[in-house]
Formats: structure tokens, C-alpha cells, sequence
């Protein structure tokens, strides 16, 4: 878990995820810098409003060290950046501005921490750059894992693969750079766990990701290990949920929605499809909130 006194800096922090993510960090006793393009929530918040598809606010941005009266731009401003600044669904804008603002965020945060020799990076990518909709792109097999072909079926997802792709370049030109990619599933509040009873009666809403979802908390608890792990270069997780968001068994939702997909195991109860095992026996990660248990 994630150890004090370290000094991050997490673009969209003011976003879903950054809003339950920056205060679990903070209590964990990290001193957490905000970069977002909203203002501060008050003025005591440590943050810098900046576009972050300007290379200049981004390169500025991630070399802030120091507070008020003392804050000066330097290079190794932090230990760790942490990149959650996306668009978070497709089509919220027309698909080439997407594609600009997702493509070049990630660019040059990954380039600023290249020049600034910041050489941590988590980056919260998403579980859409392996298909989905998985029952529109013929999905090869499951559970889904971390081998699983990429492929950008739009252009969010696209994005996501270039992303990726982009990373590992990265890291293969620079040996000591670690960018740690987690694959996120359709993150969801407490509050939003009243929309799972509309979906028992028509699992074909959810066909999509194959019914798989993960607790923000369980989020913020991913992106904490993340901090921690020490391993130079490319790596990615996915994360996940250890059950779908169905009460009906996977088994039988597989039977009769993908009978033509190869099975590697079999599924007990409603058992996760999208896998987290390898999350669980490299970061440590273990899901704590289920939305059967409302805990």
C-alpha cells in the first residue's frame, strides 16, 4: 500500500475518479498535487489549472514544486504522476477532437515526465482498448486477460490502444521509465449501484464488457499499489470487480449470449469475466465492495 511522504501529481484530479482517489492518497499521508482544468475547490487546495494538450501548461504543470510565496517550477518536482485526464466515454465530442485531446494528454504527459526525469507514471487506461463491444468484434475467448488482443473498435478505444503502444515506446527507450497501465472497468459510485436491478431482467444492456464493472473505492485502493510498484517499463492490469454486475451465473449468461466463444475455465456464480488475477498477484489488489453487498 501506498507509503507517506511521496509527492504526486494527478491530472483530472477533480474528475469521478480523482474526487475518491486524492483524498485516499492524502490520508495515506502522500502530498498530492492537483492538475485539472477546473478551478480549485477551495483556495487551500495544492492544484494548477491547466490545459494539458498544451505542452507548455503540461510541461510547466508537472514541474511545480513549492507552495504559494514558494512555489518554483524544477525538474523531479515529483515521485509519481499519476494520469487519469481523458475523455471519459466515446462520442461526447466529435470523434477528431477526441482523438486530439485523449492522444495529445497523453503525450505530453509522458513527455514532460521524460524531460522533467520524473520516471513513475500510473496511467489509468480502460478495458475498452481489447474490443468492446465484445459482442460486436468477436471476442477470441475468456476470461478476457491481459494477453488478449488490442484492438480500437472506435475511436475512444483507439485511443487507447495508440495509448498503450505509445507507453511502451516510451519505456523501451528509456530503461529506468516505468509507466504502469490499469485497465479500468466501468467505474462506478455507491450511488449508482440502484441502476444494477434494471439490468437482472436484460443482460443484453450490459453485453458490451461482459457485465463487468469495479468500485471506485477499489480504484483509488488499484491506483495506491500502482504507486508502489517497482518494476521498469511497460506493464498493465486489469481492473476489476470479482463478480459481474448480473445475479444470474456466468456460465449461463455465456451459455446463451456468447455460446461460440472459447471458455478457459469455468465460471463459478457470477464470477468476474474481465480477469484480475494478475492484478491481485502482482499488485497486491484485492477488490473490498461489491454492489450484492452494498458495502
Amino acid at each position: 500500500m501506498t507509503k507517506g511522504n511521496k509527492r504526486i501529481a494527478v491530472t483530472g484530479g477533480h474528475g469521478k475518479i480523482g474526487k475518491t482517489m486524492v483524498p485516499y492518497l492524502r490520508q495515506r499521508g502522500c502530498e498530492v498535487f492537483v492538475i485539472d482544468r477546473d478551478a480549485p475547490e477551495s483556495l487551500d487546495e495544492p492544484m494548477m489549472v491547466a490545459d494539458l494538450t498544451d505542452f507548455g501548461q503540461a510541461l510547466d504543470a508537472l514541474s511545480s514544486a513549492g507552495k504559494d510565496v514558494y512555489a518554483r517550477p524544477e525538474r523531479k518536482a515529483f515521485d509519481v504522476v499519476v494520469h487519469l485526464a481523458s475523455m471519459p466515454h466515446p462520442r461526447m465530442i466529435p470523434d477528431a477532437d477526441e482523438f486530439r485531446l485523449n492522444m495529445m494528454t497523453t503525450f505530453n504527459v509522458f513527455e514532460a515526465c521524460r524531460r522533467l526525469g520524473i520516471k513513475d507514471i500510473v496511467w489509468t487506461s480502460s478495458e475498452v482498448g481489447t474490443g468492446v463491444p465484445y459482442d460486436k468484434t468477436d471476442a477470441p475467448y475468456v476470461p478476457v486477460d491481459e494477453n488478449y488482443p488490442m484492438r480500437g473498435s472506435n475511436i475512444y478505444s483507439l485511443t487507447k490502444v495508440l495509448g498503450e503502444e505509445m507507453a511502451r515506446q516510451f519505456c523501451l527507450n528509456d530503461p529506468e521509465l516505468r509507466i504502469t497501465c490499469l485497465r479500468l472497468s466501468n467505474v462506478m459510485d455507491p450511488e449508482e449501484y440502484r441502476r444494477f436491478e434494471d439490468w437482472q431482467n436484460d443482460p443484453t444492456q450490459r453485453l458490451w464488457n461482459f457485465w463487468t464493472y469495479v468500485d471506485n473505492r477499489d480504484v483509488a485502493q488499484a491506483i495506491a499499489r500502482a504507486i508502489e510498484y517497482d518494476v521498469r517499463g511497460k506493464d498493465e492490469f486489469f481492473i476489476t470487480n470479482d463478480e459481474t454486475v448480473m445475479r444470474a451465473s456466468t456460465e449461463e449468461l455465456l451459455d446463451k449470449y456468447f455460446p461460440n466463444v472459447e471458455r478457459r475455465k469455468t465460471f463459478h456464480a457470477n464470477q468476474v469475466v474481465l480477469s484480475n488475477e494478475k492484478a491481485k498477484r502482482v499488485l497486491g489488489y484485492m477488490p473490498e465492495h461489491r454492489w450484492t453487498t452494498r458495502n
